[in-house]
């Protein structure tokens, strides 16, 4: 089997998670009843939370989870795949991972990936952000092999890093997933082509739910929740940073069809980098 609808969900996730829940489950149930059999969800669906202290008051352990719990609950309710796109989840060791989590339909939780890039960053007007001040960074890729598809898990920020998504495809991931909590100032500027980027060099679809909009801890995002195709076109958008579901057909045979016409995966070649200094070399008119 080939063939699924996939359905992406845009939140704004606010810092209570059990407020966030009741929206999570909501467009959850939403997006299955237009026949989505697979579901994603945004980075930071539990909460999105910037001061330390309510981080350890709002986080705890997967087992008790509320987010991990519903998505349960719902996955065996629905009969769905559902892949909450990130929460915080309290290690053993007592530290942070940002964590995508995937249910199946039995309820069972059946794959997890903690996000390996920390959003490190000095933007423009001031903004800045140290990902890695809060969370531990994740160390293994993951790719899950569903009945349709081989999912390629990644998280927000690790999009700009294309190895990863490239040894996912080499593993044999069809789709590959980029659920973020994308900056507003970033998002207008790099989301769109860097979601098209990784699916054309890849010959593979890109689901990426999303954040938007202005949030309760004063931080913005961008929204626009994706899907594009392996050809690189976007076959379903948020066009907005509200709440809200998007969803799209998946034909896992037409990644297969991108990579026999390009062939980029099979055609690699290993290479050397050699750097030449130009010594004893000066531009014509240049300033002395």
């Amino acid at each position: 089997m080939s063939k699924f609808k996939a359905a992406a969900i845009q939140m704004r996730s606010g810092i209570d998670p059990k407020r966030n829940v009741e929206t999570f489950e909501a467009l959850v149930r939403e997006a299955a009843g237009q026949g989505a059999t697979y579901i994603q969800t945004p980075e930071m669906t539990g909460a999105i939370v910037s001061d330390s202290e309510a981080r350890q008051s709002a986080f705890t352990t997967q087992d008790r989870d509320i987010i991990a719990a519903a998505s349960a609950r719902l996955s065996r309710e629905l009969g769905i795949f559902l892949h909450i796109g990130s929460t915080a989840i309290v290690r053993a060791d007592g530290k942070l991972a940002n964590r995508a989590l995937l249910y199946s339909p039995e309820g069972a939780s059946i794959a997890l990936y903690d996000k390996i890039h920390m959003f490190d960053v000095d933007l423009d007007n001031g903004e800045s952000w140290r990902e890695s001040n809060a969370y531990e960074a994740g160390t293994e890729a993951v790719v899950a092999e569903l009945p349709f598809a081989k999912l390629g898990f990644a998280i927000c920020y690790d999009v700009r890093f294309p190895q990863l998504f490239r040894a996912e495809a080499l593993a044999g991931a069809d789709v590959l997933t980029a659920p973020a909590a994308f900056t507003r100032q970033t998002g207008e500027a790099h989301w769109h082509v860097l979601q098209r980027a990784r699916a054309i060099e890849n010959g593979a679809f890109m689901i990426s739910a999303a954040q938007g909009g202005k949030h309760e801890d004063g931080r913005e995002t961008y929204g626009h929740s994706l899907i594009v195709d392996p050809w690189g076109k976007i076959i379903a958008e948020a066009d907005h940073d509200e709440p809200g579901v998007i969803v799209a057909e998946i034909d896992t045979a037409l990644s297969a069809a991108a990579r026999k016409k390009i062939p980029n995966l099979k055609n690699a070649r290993e290479f050397a980098v050699n750097t030449i200094a130009a010594e004893g070399v000066s531009l014509r008119g240049a300033a002395s």
